[in-house]
């Protein structure tokens, strides 16, 4: 047989192989961008898989620890670890059979990989931070919760609860009725120099016990936590000084009011209280610290005893002023004291300061049946009203027998909880934001690998350009961004 090839043929087999080629290498150039997309997308997907493990179980939120377990944060480091995943993903040596069925079609390698932008834990002043706790509890807390947490604020917002201080309206009260001892009254025929007696003194003498020791009993009191923290070297400390690690991202997201009450709510399901001590935290009462900054357990609970005396305090005198029936009674004892004094002119006086030591002392039951464990309504009716007036005129406060074991309105209210929640939401936002960032380091840091854990250290996002080339001529440069 002879064989041969026509001139057309041969012009046919040329325009082919030339298609064939021109295919070939046009499969190669568009495969070498969609694996440099799929490579991209796989390096930093394994990057945010290096989220802290630690900072997860603890506290579940997803942060990438840029220190890596070591004394300093680096943005570097992560761009070293990114460019790893990238050229690993590049290789084909550990394709399986590879060295037997696979030729490597692509030959890519990694070039020029960076991260160009990230965003920290403590950009646009903790945002970041309150974004991310926002999400941890998001899809656990009903709406109809919230609306509560809302009508809660909104009625201390509406009866301006937290603005009015009782303790100073008393003292100015006492001033201007001691000013009048020494004065000169007409006693019959006789000129005689008055002597002023405060008839709220016993309440007086009471408060000078402090009001750790009015509100808990000698057992409670004992078995306190004094525990105590340096916080020079915490989150709001390094941050009023300018000393943390920032982002360079642009931020533009919005927060809303949900978000906040979300936030407060993370904050008491994740911290502990005097209510629920979290034992194995640095500071047990890490809530009153949020709330109050101090450096101890012993002074945050004061703190936040105190702030829930002037609330309740407020509420109680919103309604005793409105009571006909027990300013009645505080009219009656004023004249009483007035009349002895001589002094009837000062009659309004002594009973606006027996109504303000009234409120105050029914304040100090109400903490002392929140930190027993029970619950106290924010507004008072004549039902759920405890003390009567001797406890003004005598000093009578139950000190000794405590809170009752059931409340006196059969358990509606607010609980101690629900109370730290109200005082979360009149806390600056930026104070208590850092300070939970300052428990968090403080609990991490005592897990092993930690010791120099750094909030400022923690990124949620961030931007990388990646450089992908192939030995065939062909290259791609891809921005890409990834978040929690």
């Amino acid at each position: 047989m002879k064989g041969y090839l026509t001139v057309y043929m041969a012009l046919s087999l040329a325009v082919l192989l030339s298609l064939f080629l021109a295919i070939l290498e046009g499969v190669r150039s568009n495969t070498v961008f969609l694996e440099a997309e799929l490579i991209a997308d796989i390096g930093l997907d394994s990057v945010l898989a290096e989220y802290h493990r630690e900072l997860l179980e603890q506290y579940n939120l997803f942060f990438i620890d840029t220190s890596y377990g070591t004394a300093q944060p680096s943005v570097e480091t992560v761009s070293r670890h990114l460019e790893n995943y990238v050229e690993q993903n590049c290789k084909t040596e550990e394709v399986l059979l590879g060295e037997w069925f696979y030729r490597d079609f692509l030959s890519l390698e990694a070039d020029n990989v960076r991260i160009s932008r990230v965003a920290t834990a403590v950009d646009a002043k903790g945002h970041i931070f309150r974004k991310r706790a926002a999400d941890a509890i998001r899809d656990d807390i009903g709406m109809t919760y919230l609306q509560k947490m809302m009508d809660w604020l909104n009625t201390v917002e509406n009866y301006s609860l937290n603005e009015r201080d009782l303790e100073q309206e008393k003292k100015l009260l006492d001033q201007e009725i001691s000013s009048y001892d020494g004065s000169e009254r007409l006693a019959g025929d006789d000129w005689v120099s008055v002597e002023v007696e405060d008839p709220t003194r016993p309440l007086e003498m009471q408060k000078s016990r402090g009001i750790l020791q009015l509100v808990l009993d000698t057992e409670k009191m004992s078995a306190l936590s004094g525990i105590g923290v340096k916080q020079n070297n915490l989150i709001s400390a390094r941050y009023a000084q300018g000393l943390v690690n920032q982002g360079n991202w642009n931020l533009e997201e919005q927060e809303s009011l949900w978000d906040r009450l979300l936030f407060y709510e993370y904050v008491s399901r994740y911290c502990g209280c005097y209510a629920q001590p979290k034992e194995e935290g640095l500071l047990r009462y890490q809530i009153e610290y949020v709330i109050a900054g101090k450096n101890n357990d012993l002074d945050n609970l004061k703190s936040v005893v105190n702030r829930l005396t002037a609330l309740r305090g407020a509420a109680n005198a919103l309604y005793l002023f409105a009571d006909q029936s027990k300013c009645a009674q505080a009219d009656a004892a004023a004249w009483a004291a007035s009349g002895l004094m001589l002094l009837p002119e000062i009659q309004p006086l002594i009973k606006g300061a027996i109504l303000l030591g009234w409120a105050y002392a029914e304040s100090l039951y109400d903490v002392r049946c929140l930190l027993a464990g029970e619950k106290v309504p924010l507004l008072k009716t004549k039902e759920t009203w405890h003390y009567d007036i001797s406890c003004v005129l005598e000093g009578l406060l139950d000190l000794d027998g405590g809170a009752s074991t059931e409340t006196e309105d059969g358990g509606q209210g607010l609980n101690y909880g629900e109370y730290l929640r109200i005082l979360l939401a009149l806390t600056p936002i930026q104070e208590e934001t850092f300070r939970v960032m300052d428990v968090v380091e403080m609990d991490i840091r005592q897990t092993s690998g930690n010791q120099f854990f750094r909030m400022d250290g923690c990124i949620d996002r961030l931007e990388a350009v990646i450089g992908i080339r192939s030995t065939y001529g062909y290259s791609a440069n891809l921005t890409r961004r990834k978040a929690y």
